[in-house]
């Protein structure tokens, strides 16, 4: 074939490529929760599912960068760092240490998601050890105990943030103004306070601001802070039932959408950076530890707690109106690649179109029983999901036989 003919084809088959990404952190690329992946239009009516592995007890969802996938979960008090084979779920390594299983009131293990960065891999247990691997080997570069070193009170469920790269450091929601450490060398590099955390994790927030700046979901407030010198900006009070404060909150332009089990607000920092405004509050949307996702003008997620009865939920972002509520769901998690909803809850892995105009499943899938509340990733076409217990699905995201 003449090669300028074959580019020629080729550039035109391009629109018809998926775009394959990696998910190299919780909540994905863009710290939101959405995926630039392309979906097909047309589903089969099952998945083909590629492996599943057992990871051990845990919360803990996958991140992945080209062929490694990164997970982590607890056997006979020890977590475990897992790295398999995207393709086949082979191990490829694997990491242990000593770590309580934490089950207060539920399964307990890890619920901190592993991040890759650089050729590293960030973990953090419930018990605050704080760890850097290599990606290739699994070799420790660098460990820490944090409570041991510091003195760090451990919040109820104990400690569950991400860690979080910001160039040379690395952050982490613990302590009641957060942490640093060196990225290198596992350093303190600033520690405000050592009082109870909050449960969710770093989220990048651009202000007008020339320092670095961050937010952080601490115990009793949500803060902006500079990640140089954990220097707070400002601080908005934020009560909730027990401290739980562990939705990630999310930054658009409308403003800072922040929820938890007392309800949700929408804020928008004043010019001069002093404690925000709230432009709407809803208290019948609230996300007791997985944030939903914004589609277009709409936020969709799963609106309830473990103790009540629960709801799929599509409100409208500049106002807060609950647009659509579906009920018969548990406490699963979303996240969304374009204008689709990936959901897993009660085992079941489902897909919907988002639309204001209500839910309309696209496919649902049984994967696996007992309790879903670690939310599904999508990579490089594998849709990953998890349980409780420990089961590691991957499925294949494929279109429908023409």
């Amino acid at each position: 074939m003449n090669p300028r003919l074959f580019t020629v084809a080729l550039f035109l088959s391009l629109p018809l490529l998926s775009i394959a990404e990696d998910w190299p952190h919780w909540r994905g690329p863009a710290f939101d929760g959405t995926s630039k992946e392309s979906v097909p239009e047309t589903l089969p009516e099952k998945l083909p599912v590629a492996w599943e592995a057992k990871v051990g007890i845990g919360f803990s969802t996958v991140s992945v960068v080209g062929d490694r996938v990164l997970t982590m979960g607890n056997a006979d008090a020890k977590d475990t760092v897992w790295c398999l084979s995207a393709e086949s779920g082979k191990v490829l390594w694997k990491h242990r240490y000593d770590c309580d299983l934490a089950d207060r009131y539920y399964e307990g293990g890890p619920t901190a998601t592993p991040t890759i960065h650089e050729g590293k891999v960030y973990t953090l247990s419930k018990m605050g050890h704080a760890r850097c691997l290599d990606l290739e080997s699994g070799k420790p570069l660098w460990t820490r105990d944090l409570v041991a070193d510091h003195g760090f009170e451990l919040p109820e469920w104990s400690f569950s943030s991400s860690a979080y790269i910001d160039g040379p450091r690395v952050l982490y929601n613990v302590g009641r103004g957060g942490l640093a450490l060196s990225a290198e060398t596992g350093e303190t590099l600033w520690m405000p306070d050592t009082g109870t955390s909050g449960y969710a994790t770093v989220v990048p927030y651009a202000s007008n601001r020339a320092e670095p700046n961050h937010l952080l979901f601490s115990a009793k407030a949500l803060i902006s802070f500079d990640s140089k010198t954990g220097e707070q900006h400002w601080s908005f009070p934020w009560k909730s039932s027990r401290d739980v404060n562990a939705a990630d909150p999310i930054v658009t332009p409308e403003g800072i959408v922040v929820s938890s089990s007392g309800g949700t607000r929408m804020l928008q920092p004043t010019a001069a950076g002093e404690t925000p405004e709230v432009l709407w509050e809803q208290h019948d949307l609230k996300w007791y530890f997985n944030a939903g996702v914004v589609i277009d003008d709409h936020i969709y997620s799963i609106h309830g707690t473990t103790h009540k009865p629960t709801e799929l939920i599509c409100t409208e972002l500049k106002t807060g109106k609950t647009i659509w509520a579906e009920e018969g769901f548990g406490n699963g998690a979303v996240t969304a690649a374009g204008d689709t909803v990936f959901l897993f809850d009660k085992g079941s892995l489902i897909l919907f179109r988002a639309s204001p105009d209500g839910y309309k499943p696209l496919l649902e899938q049984k994967l696996a029983e007992g309790k879903c509340w670690t939310v599904p990733v999508l990579a490089n076409g594998q849709v990953y999901c998890s349980t409780a217990e420990g089961d590691l699905i991957a499925v294949k995201l494929e279109s429908a036989a023409p």
